[in-house]
């Protein structure tokens, strides 16, 4: 326990008086001398002189702002530690138009037709960074014993939140990315390095997960797939990428046969990913279904126990020695309310 204004605890002796106080006088009666020594009556006075006592310890004790510092305390869980890395590049802020299915409507008939017409229009209305938001949100609700850290970039990455478990801190920084707009360039590179080196002198306490949302690739140089191999090696991390497909997009997995030349970037990306030989897995976003997969692979594969620290915030106790301040001096009052002064 530490106070904001111990100097008041030089008060403290000041609580003992009423030990030193002696009992009012005794009702005026010949007959109290012939009675014999009320021991229950000693031990009434003992308790009301304690309950004063305690009554001035706590004020004083109250009015030097006692306090509860903040503390270190280590947890052990299972989940993972995943870094969100979500690309904030100029093309997340274009429409998105990615094929969902209806669970409501089914067949080919006019009612689905329209039905899906003006699903298309309302997605159409979204951008590519508000659907990666939306299912990030819906992935870091999913995961509850998870620790999250958070990197945006586009042409340099920007750490936005170290690991914590804190759900409302957590959604506040996925939400925060809605917050102007991107700048044309993207280097997936420099933000890969940026979310490894979050892991940096963390002492192993379980799974680790690097999870990029982006809409398009970039092609790595040697030296980039160097130091991302080195550190998902040493830092035992597991990549993972969920890509929100723009409308003409191939996807990951079209053109398995095209020289990397000839394929598209975010191919190219996919393939570099398979080659620097790390725990690796893609998704394509272009349906509900793909992050439910996602989520349960990660469920399945990424939840084992986990050991972290979680600080406890600073705990003002002065209303603790107020309370009990007050209960002694209400007891005291009514021990005085009930006292009998004189004979009827």
């Amino acid at each position: 326990m530490s106070f904001d204004a111990p100097l008041w605890l030089w008060l403290l002796p000041l609580a003992l008086l009423p030990l030193r106080s002696a009992p009012g006088p005794a009702l005026a009666s010949t007959a109290f001398s012939t009675l014999p020594r009320d021991r229950l009556s000693g031990l009434l006075l003992a308790g009301l002189r304690a309950a004063a006592v305690l009554a001035l310890a706590a004020l004083v004790v109250g009015i030097a702002g006692p306090y509860r510092p903040e503390v270190p305390v280590e947890r052990v869980g299972s989940g993972a530690e995943i870094v969100l890395v979500l690309d904030r590049s100029r093309s997340m802020d274009q429409s998105f138009a990615g094929a969902r299915p209806a669970a409501a409507v089914t067949g080919t008939g006019p009612e689905a037709l329209a039905y899906y017409s003006t699903l298309r229009a309302a997605e159409a209305q979204q951008s590519k960074g508000s659907v990666a938001r939306e299912l990030l949100s819906a992935f870091a609700r999913q995961r509850p014993a998870d620790r999250f850290g958070m990197v945006v970039f586009s042409t340099l990455p920007m750490k936005v939140l170290d690991f914590t478990q804190k759900p409302e801190v957590i959604q506040a920084a996925i939400n925060a990315g809605n917050i102007g707009r991107g700048l044309s360039e993207t280097n997936i590179g420099l933000a890969l390095q940026e979310a490894l080196g979050i892991f940096e002198g963390r002492p192993y306490s379980g799974s680790r997960i690097v999870l990029l949302v982006s809409d398009g690739g970039d092609k790595l140089d040697d030296e980039a797939k160097r130091r991302i191999h080195e550190l998902t090696q040493r830092l035992r991390v597991s990549l993972y990428w969920i890509y929100i497909r723009s409308p003409r997009s191939p996807g990951l997995l079209q053109s398995p046969t095209a020289a990397d030349g000839d394929a598209a970037p975010e191919v190219q990306l996919h393939r570099t990913f398979e080659s620097l030989a790390v725990p690796y897995r893609a998704y394509e976003a272009d349906t509900s279904e793909a992050l439910q997969r996602a989520i349960a692979d990660v469920d399945r594969l990424e939840n084992l126990p986990i050991h972290y620290t979680e600080t406890l915030p600073r705990r003002d106790l002065s209303g603790a020695a107020y309370a009990t301040a007050l209960v002694s001096v209400l007891l005291l009052l009514t021990a005085n309310l009930l006292e009998l002064r004189r004979w009827a």
